[in-house]
């Protein structure tokens, strides 16, 4: 191919790429953001998968440098060496599949093993959710919460039965510290394979979380399964429970296909 029939091919597609980049960049200018929050079935410890690795068009993460990338597992840095497959991609996939118009910001702030003592506000973690959250709402809005923790609190009889108190009086503050009103919260059951003493009454706290956090909704984890380690969902589980976040937060906003 000679030099000049080779410009013309480059000239004749920059127009294209041009194009491409400038709606890339409008994207990353009206993001939906979801923040994740939560222990380590949130940040995700499935074995990752091909799948798993293929970017969304449209989903977007906000990264260790506070940097938008592609929304590829693992999308938590929490522990790097065993941060896995998490719910949050499958979770953003069925949003789209209701507005394949919307782009979406994805969250990552959960740390595993940590008890939701440890996430009070004023915390580090809190305030890492925070300023994570903050840092991204240059790029658009937030549109909802997304919380999965209880392992943590399920050895301690008074940590368990007063899960659902502690939980409202966090989010509470969440709320008025990113000035997000009654923005939707979805939070998550923790397996039912787990065994610790007080799981089930964490698991009990948990189902009427939303009679106490207004405009919130619970997700059950029935008939998911582990990946060995009886803690751990597998990436099976996790991807469906990534389904479950979403019809529960489609409850909570009917706008979005609309937004």
């Amino acid at each position: 191919m000679s030099r000049l029939r080779l410009l013309a091919l480059m000239l004749a597609f920059l127009p294209a790429v041009a194009a491409q980049v400038a709606e890339s960049a409008d994207q990353l200018r009206n993001l939906e953001l979801f923040l994740l929050i939560g222990q380590s079935n949130m940040a995700g410890r499935g074995q990752v998968e091909a799948q798993d690795r293929e970017p969304i068009r449209g989903v977007y993460v906000l990264n260790r440098e506070m940097k938008w990338a592609p929304a590829v597992d693992p999308l938590h840095f929490d522990k790097p060496d065993i941060a896995g497959t998490g719910l949050a991609r499958t979770f953003a996939r069925y949003l789209l599949r209701q507005n394949p118009k919307a782009s979406i910001g994805l969250i990552p702030a959960a740390f595993g093993g940590t008890s939701l003592d440890q996430w009070a506000p004023g915390g580090e973690l809190y305030q890492n959710a925070v300023r994570r959250a903050r840092e991204a709402a240059k790029s658009g809005r937030l549109r909802g919460i997304l919380w999965h923790q209880g392992e943590a609190d399920s050895g301690k009889e008074e940590n368990a039965k007063s899960y659902r108190r502690r939980f409202a009086a966090m989010i509470r503050q969440l709320r008025q510290d990113l000035g997000a009103g009654d923005i939707p919260v979805v939070v998550g059951q923790i397996g039912e394979f787990y065994r610790a003493p007080f799981a089930r009454t964490v698991q009990e706290e948990q189902a009427l979380i939303p009679l106490m956090v207004p405009r919130s909704a619970f997700v059950s984890s029935a008939g998911l399964g582990h990946k060995g380690d009886g803690v751990h969902f597998d990436s099976a589980a996790l991807r469906e429970l990534g389904r479950r976040y979403a019809h529960a937060y489609l409850s909570l906003d009917p706008d979005w296909e609309g937004k």
